[in-house]
């Protein structure tokens, strides 16, 4: 039978199972080796990409890129609404919204234009008093000291309020910018939405320069300007890992804003071009010029500040005399009323004379301190181009006059003076060059103007040795130029490092008043002076609510270990 069934012909059914089985067969080999090669693919990509993908995802780099596109489209419109709300303020007393504020007061009454900005005054003065802390609007040195002290927190509150603030300033007249509010507007939005995510400080600190970004682009129609304030000013460094972040952000915003304002540039200039080679002793001398005129500024302003406030008298009061004041130079010439960009764009087309450019560089130099040190809310970055461009107008109108066969256009010296007092005055000078560049649509005189920020730059620091809103900063004892172990120092406390003692035990109070003590609120900067000054180990530190009662000690090495991880932290930050 066994015989019979070996030699039973096989059938065409029997065929096709051999081949399904041998085709089984061979599906399942190529299976297994494709998925071995998944395995070894992905161990090799593990070994060679794992550790920086992980370190992508554990730093929620995609949550970042996400938040600094919605960051910017908030921040792109609240500019938007800021400039509105300018156009606003200003309507009732000059007939008109738009940037043409000279040449509509020039055709005011003059006891309205000497009465506008005295009532923004009282409105102002009242409002800062009765809502503000420190009865002061924000701006960008508070953007900073939030980086650096403040884990990038803003209160939405004061943010909101200072945009408010200075839009009726703004449009009231008073001789002061609209960026420096909106960058503090836009970092305030980026802080807001920040707050929602658990994220690492890092991440918190690169959101914040996104909303910076963001605002300068939106306001100045200038994306590459944007991203490098953003680390030139805010985060002083120039990490890759901030870098996608602060470009989403602020080309996004600057999409937006040619959206609804166009393509067109701030101020409209000819082409210029420069004549000569021989130009450049003229454009070195028209650094230091500038140089000049930004320190004159400068002084200007933090002597005004001194000497206003020697004087005591209700807020609304110094406002409203400080408007009145303003008012009373602007019947005279209107070119000083707020932002200023109508008469900058005069100085830009060769339309003003020698006296009137002199003649303004003083008035606006005298109504932007009279301004700020009233307590008007406003920047400095517009009065600081305009009187850049003066500066330039007429320098170039002296040189040109002097040299005609090679001197270059007057405007082309106006451009050069933008950039150069406006760095000198900002501590910005690349983020500056290039705003200037974006502003004007000007790049035919890069090595011109690179060479004429760079002296006036150099010579400014030599003399003062910081920028204005370093001064700022310095005026409330926060010296962050000194580097960054200081704002460090500064930003951690003690209780971050103590070790806190067993709440079950006894109460221990301190033995007597000379034994050395801190607080958990002490800052690790004044932790180290007491280490240092006692020369021990470890210090008791007590309650803010009992100063004698022991909740803890401090010791040395976890203060300056923490003190060394942070560091490590902030190098590792700024080169990743």
């Amino acid at each position: 039978m066994q015989q019979e069934n070996k030699n039973t012909p096989r059938t065409d059914e029997d065929a096709g199972k051999d081949s399904r089985h041998a085709g089984s067969s061979n599906a399942g080999k190529l299976a297994a080796r494709i998925s071995a090669l998944h395995v070894q693919a992905k161990e090799l990509l593990d070994a060679k990409f794992g550790v920086n993908l992980r370190d992508f995802m554990s730093d929620r780099q995609m949550i970042v890129w996400a938040l600094a596109l919605a960051i910017s489209i908030l921040v792109a419109y609240a500019a938007i609404a800021f400039r509105w709300l300018i156009g606003i303020a200003q309507l009732p007393w000059l007939g008109t919204a738009s940037e043409r504020v000279a040449t509509a007061a020039a055709a005011t009454p003059f006891w309205v234009v000497l009465a506008a900005p005295a009532i923004g005054g009282v409105i102002v003065g009242f409002l800062l008093q009765r809502f503000m802390p420190g009865r002061r609007a924000h701006g960008v040195a508070d953007v900073i000291e939030a980086r650096a002290l403040h884990n990038s927190h803003i209160d939405p509150k004061v943010g909101l309020f200072s945009a408010l603030l200075a839009a009726i300033s703004i449009g009231s007249g008073a001789s002061v910018g609209r960026e420096g509010p909106i960058v503090h507007l836009g970092a305030t939005i980026a802080a807001f939405m920040e707050e929602r995510f658990k994220l690492s400080p890092g991440a918190r600190r690169t959101l914040l320069a996104c909303g910076v970004a963001a605002a300068v682009s939106a306001s100045f129609n200038a994306p590459i300007a944007g991203v490098l304030f953003a680390h030139e000013v805010i985060l002083t460094h120039y990490a890759f890992r901030a870098l996608v972040p602060t470009v989403i952000a602020s080309v996004a915003a600057a999409v937006i804003s040619r959206i609804h304002f166009g393509d067109e540039t701030t101020f409209l200039i000819p082409d210029y071009s420069i004549t000569s080679y021989w130009e450049f002793p003229a454009f070195a001398l028209l650094g230091l010029t500038c140089a000049a005129v930004a320190i004159i500024f400068e002084v200007a302003l933090m002597a005004t500040d001194r000497i206003y406030w020697r004087f005591e008298m209700p807020l609304w009061l110094r406002t409203g005399l400080g408007g009145l004041a303003v008012g009373s130079i602007a019947v005279f010439l209107p070119q000083v009323l707020g932002v200023g960009y109508e008469a900058t764009n005069d100085a830009l087309q060769r339309e003003l004379p020698l006296v009137l450019l002199l003649s303004l560089i003083v008035a606006k130099t005298a109504a932007t301190a009279i301004s700020l040190a009233s307590r008007f809310a406003g920047g400095i970055f517009s009065p600081s181009l305009y009187l850049g461009a003066m500066t330039g107008s007429a320098f170039g109108l002296i040189a040109t006059s002097v040299f005609p066969e090679i001197g270059s256009s007057q405007g082309l010296y106006a451009i050069l003076g933008m950039g150069a007092v406006a760095a000198s005055v900002l501590g910005a000078p690349l983020s500056t060059t290039l705003i200037v560049f974006e502003l004007t649509g000007g790049y035919t005189m890069t090595i011109a103007l690179l060479l004429t920020v760079s002296i006036a730059v150099g010579v400014t620091q030599a003399f003062l040795g910081h920028s204005l809103f370093y001064w700022q900063l310095g005026r409330r004892g926060l010296f962050l130029q000194e580097g960054p172990h200081k704002s460090i120092q500064r930003r951690l406390q003690v209780d971050a490092f103590m070790t806190p003692v067993d709440p079950e035990a006894e109460p221990v109070h301190l033995d007597d008043g000379e034994s050395p003590w801190l607080m958990p609120t002490d800052t690790l900067e004044r932790a180290l002076r007491e280490f240092d000054r006692t020369g021990t180990a470890r210090i008791a530190v007590v309650s803010t609510g009992d100063p004698t009662l022991i909740i803890g000690h401090a010791d040395r090495l976890k203060a300056l270990n923490l003190f060394n991880k942070a560091l490590i932290d902030a190098a590792v930050e700024e080169h990743r």
